[in-house]
């Protein structure tokens, strides 16, 4: 099949040349230049893509990396890889919504499109699917298939291979289900079908709020076992051993002679996009909310605050067991609207990192004990 992956980055440059080892024919498209140029002469800049391995599929003619839209023509499948940023606590789409209007122009009845960024619950149908249709002048689950599938990159991971990482996938109809579980089936060792886009992606937001919530917690713990005598790595040691509720996390980034580190963790802040009704709470001060044009439609959903710093006021508290005490946050909240509320008040963190501690710290010892620079001088 001719494969399209737009967005050569960490997630899409692996998927693009692992389809093409086995047998597909791949383009990787990219509207970073240098980047293509990169590829075009066997220069891989993933890390889990040796370049040896990019070569491989060059010469064999199996990939080809472009930056021209028109190259994209023709395809069977395409696999939108773009990144998400943040634009103040809000997920920025403008990558998606730039690259749909791309494929649409040269999609073709019979084709696929499926979108792997971490996203926001409804992003697929909602947003994908119509631009998709306004470029193309198709109708989507009649004249073409579309379905998300969750990226699940572990950057350098030694115990989790890409294609031996299990894969969600999910599409908007029956149809557009099986094609794409029949293109990842011949890419990974497993594949988990869900019955509609929306699971997979809440599913993919709660893998990432999972990761940003305990190693967030374990960030915070860190900044106050030196002064507690008490080595983290050896707590967290021992408290892995027992084998039933607990999931280890160590601090991010933690220095590399410690191996097997936690990257940073992802931010779980899309599900801020939704609200079940109206435009939704942010954290940052009293009023301060997503528009409708920002939010999109509203519906049914869950609201995540913001993780960072101040929070919003609510009505009512509710903390987990055992009770809140002042080094540890006081994780979720009741909004008295019906949804949870994540809140970081007392951890400060943006991304792993307390401003509060690693001010109070810097002064101690001229040191900041934030992810990354343990121990060690920072500039922050």
């Amino acid at each position: 099949m001719q494969i399209v992956v737009a967005g050569q980055g960490y997630v899409g440059l692996p998927l693009a040349v692992r389809a093409a080892e086995v047998g597909h024919r791949v383009v990787g498209y990219d509207v970073d230049a240098h980047r293509v140029q990169q590829l075009a002469s066997g220069q891989s800049y993933v890390e889990d893509v040796a370049s040896s391995r990019l070569c491989a599929v060059l010469d064999s003619g199996a990939f080809s990396s472009t930056a021209d839209a028109a190259a994209l023509a023709g395809f069977d499948i395409a696999v939108i890889t773009v990144p998400t940023p943040l634009r103040d606590g809000v997920p920025d789409l403008t990558y998606i919504e730039s690259c749909a209007r791309t494929l649409g122009e040269h999609l073709r009845p019979g084709a696929t499109v499926v979108l792997e960024s971490t996203t926001y619950p409804g992003t697929t149908e909602e947003l994908l699917l119509p631009i998709l249709e306004r470029a193309s002048g198709l109708e989507g689950g009649v004249d073409f298939l579309v379905g998300f599938s969750p990226e699940r990159i572990a950057p350098g991971s030694k115990r989790w291979s890409f294609e031996g990482t299990p894969k969600l996938v999910s599409g908007i109809d029956a149809r557009s289900l099986d094609v794409i579980k029949g293109f990842y089936d011949g890419i990974f060792q497993t594949t988990v079908p869900v019955s509609g886009p929306k699971v997979a992606e809440l599913a993919k937001l709660i893998e990432n709020t999972f990761r940003f919530v305990n190693i967030s917690m374990i960030n915070e713990l860190a900044t106050l076992t030196d002064r507690l005598g008490v080595s983290i790595w050896e707590a967290i040691d021992a408290a892995a051993t027992k084998p039933f509720g607990f999931t280890r996390f160590t601090p991010g980034h933690r220095p590399r002679s410690r191996p097997g580190s936690e990257r940073r963790p992802d931010r779980p802040r899309p599900l801020a996009r939704r609200s079940s009704r109206g435009p939704i709470h942010r954290q940052g001060g009293v009023g301060a909310s997503v528009t409708p044009q920002q939010a999109g439609k509203t519906g049914a959903s869950i609201c995540l605050c913001r993780m960072i710093g101040r929070t919003s006021p609510s009505r009512g508290r509710q903390t987990l067991r055992p009770a809140h005490r002042g080094g540890v946050a006081e994780l979720f909240r009741g909004s008295g609207a019906g949804s949870r509320h994540l809140s970081s008040r007392h951890l400060g963190l943006v991304h792993g990192h307390s401003h509060l501690t690693r001010r109070s710290a810097r002064r101690r010892s001229g040191v900041c004990p934030g992810p990354g620079c343990w121990g060690r001088p920072c500039g922050r």
